[in-house]
């Protein structure tokens, strides 16, 4: 009932708004960048790991069309084998961050008196350390790896997702239709899975795309200072840091490259949120 109205609401939305192409091309960068992440193995004209001593900082030439690194690896084959690397880590911590938060945020907002509080206090604990900061302290810590900064990253990207699912639970919480719904004996369960979650999911998808760009960037930044993954794995991050040297001998490539991938795929995760909080949520964003 609710997710047919929820359904015709949309529609209705969408009927009167033009396309926005802007963000269907958003949406296809990053479908791109998926695909590559998923093929990138079989779509590498080279071993991305395989060292040619006679061709170090080589340019672009037909066998390696956007040149080689200081150790004679074809930067196109690692760029392309690097988009697995690079967008699976921020893919489980935003899978990881948004599960956990939007069953918190109902649990908060279902419940409420004592558990709404507590969950609040713990969020409002998390969200007073800089997420990157505590990525970095965790892999300091326990070593180099992507382990630690994916677990850590998790947890710190819970206080915003769960505030704003659980603000949107509590008024979905206050509508007739769950009082009526709770009158007829319906379960809990029931009522959040055919209810409430394909009401919320719109703002759940608008805010996890949102938030897989950023969760790149700490990912990237991390595998920068040497942290995240490590040598020869073909990670962005780790390719700017192994660039950067090269970058005041005027061989820019390797560090160039990687990030403008890092950058189109972050600038495209905020357009395609903005476009979606528009489309989905009716918002001016």
């Amino acid at each position: 009932m609710t997710t047919a109205l929820f359904a015709r609401t949309a529609t209705e939305r969408r009927a009167g708004r033009p396309r926005d192409h802007l963000t269907l091309g958003a949406g296809c960068v990053v479908a791109l960048f998926v695909l590559l992440a998923v093929l990138g193995p079989l779509l590498a004209p080279h071993d991305p790991n395989a060292v040619d001593p006679l061709n170090v900082n080589a340019g672009p030439s037909a066998t390696h069309l956007l040149g080689t690194d200081d150790t004679g690896r074809d930067l196109l084959s690692r760029l392309i084998a690097g988009a697995r690397a690079s967008l699976a880590a921020p893919a489980v911590i935003i899978a990881v961050s948004t599960t956990l938060g939007t069953l918190l945020a109902l649990a908060a907002a279902w419940f409420g008196g004592r558990l709404d509080r507590l969950v609040s206090s713990v969020l409002d604990i998390v969200f007073g350390f800089p997420g990157l900061i505590m990525a970095v302290l965790v892999a300091a810590v326990f070593g180099a790896g992507l382990t630690a900064p994916i677990v850590a990253l998790s947890i710190a990207y819970l206080p915003l997702l769960t505030r704003v699912v659980r603000s949107a639970a509590i008024k979905e919480r206050n509508l007739p239709y769950v009082s009526a719904l709770l009158l007829l004996g319906a379960p809990t369960a029931r009522i959040w899975l055919r209810h409430l979650l394909p009401n919320l999911l719109p703002l759940v998808l608008v805010q996890a795309t949102i938030g897989f760009g950023y969760a790149l960037l700490d990912v990237a930044a991390i595998s920068f200072l040497g942290l995240g993954s490590q040598p020869p794995d073909p990670e962005w991050g780790l390719m700017v840091s192994n660039g950067a040297p090269s970058i005041l001998a005027g061989q820019p490539q390797q560090a160039l490259y990687a990030g403008i991938a890092i950058l189109i795929v972050v600038v495209a995760c905020n357009l395609l949120g903005t476009g979606l909080s528009r489309r989905l949520l009716g918002e001016d964003a």
